[in-house]
């Protein structure tokens, strides 16, 4: 491939940690949802007690927090906490169209990590569960007694760590204050809670595909790979992408070479050989579109 000397674009930044989503389909991302992280613990007795002198009388932190966990979804997947959809627009009709020519197939996308249907929200398919609406996930709970066998203890805390996917407009900030109002709401007499004070939030962030870097690197893509690429959403956060342009003004061309089966943020995460050797041609031939 002829070098060309060009410089690149001042204010566009390039960010390779996406997916394609589909094998063989090369894809940039268009948009990113937002993340809001929140952490709790209840305590309830101010020392873990013995069941057989308190069970019954007690408050156990245990039954409390999971007690209001489940107060956050419906039986149709979707999250009660008021307000939680403020800032959630719907997909336009001609987006819509787009994703679903996009190669995308949610039966193996789901049967991969051995599930037959999606859990979100109903009326919504796997796909714009993933890419435009927000969730509200749980990431962690524990509490009481972890090792070998039994104890008869109810334990004094229980403790939480939580998540949200932001999409469209969500403030990140505005809804941590509904969801902590909905917990501490639903608290019991007697039970007490301490929240996490040191976690942030970043709201969802859309591409400026319009800028003609993205139809020169959509072509580039789909000459290393044989197949027209894609615009695409992703259901991940990657929050650096929009500080890059509320802080610095740069726009950010997302594109990535993951896939379905990488089994992410798990033990035996990969990344396939193919992916990697194409990824590095693909890469040098935007590279040399954006600087023509």
């Amino acid at each position: 491939m002829k070098a060309n000397t060009k410089e690149l674009s001042a204010d566009l930044a390039l960010i390779c940690d996406t997916s394609m989503v589909a094998p063989g389909v090369p894809s940039i991302a268009s948009q990113l949802r937002g993340m809001l992280k929140d952490e709790f613990t209840i305590t309830g007795p101010r020392i873990d007690l013995h069941s057989g002198h308190y069970g019954g009388p007690a408050l156990n932190p245990l039954r409390e927090i999971a007690r209001i966990i489940a107060s956050f979804h419906d039986d149709q997947g979707r999250v009660t906490v008021e307000g939680f959809y403020e800032g959630v627009h719907e997909v336009p009709e001609d987006l819509l169209r787009q994703w679903e020519s996009c190669g995308f197939d949610e039966h193996e996308y789901l049967s991969a990590v051995g599930m037959t249907r999606a859990h979100g929200e109903a009326g919504y398919s796997a796909l714009v569960q993933q890419w435009a609406r927000p969730t509200l996930e749980i990431n962690g709970l524990w509490g009481g007694y972890q090792g070998a066998g039994t104890k008869t203890v109810i334990p004094s805390e229980a403790h939480c760590k939580l998540t949200c996917r932001l999409v469209g407009d969500m403030d990140p900030d505005s809804l941590r204050a509904k969801i902590r109002k909905h917990v501490e709401d639903r608290l019991s007499v007697d039970a007490k809670i301490a929240w996490d004070q040191n976690l942030d939030g970043s709201p969802a962030a859309v591409m400026n595909t319009d800028r003609p870097e993205f139809e020169a690197a959509r072509q580039a893509l789909s000459d290393e790979w044989g197949r027209e690429a894609v615009f695409a959403g992703m259901g991940g956060s990657i929050p650096v992408a929009g500080f890059f342009k509320q802080i610095l003004g740069l726009d950010a061309m997302l594109i990535g070479f993951a896939q379905e089966d990488d089994a992410i943020h798990s033990p035996n995460e990969k990344y396939n050989v193919q992916s990697f050797h194409k990824g590095i041609r693909s890469w040098a031939r935007v590279l040399d579109a954006l600087t023509k």
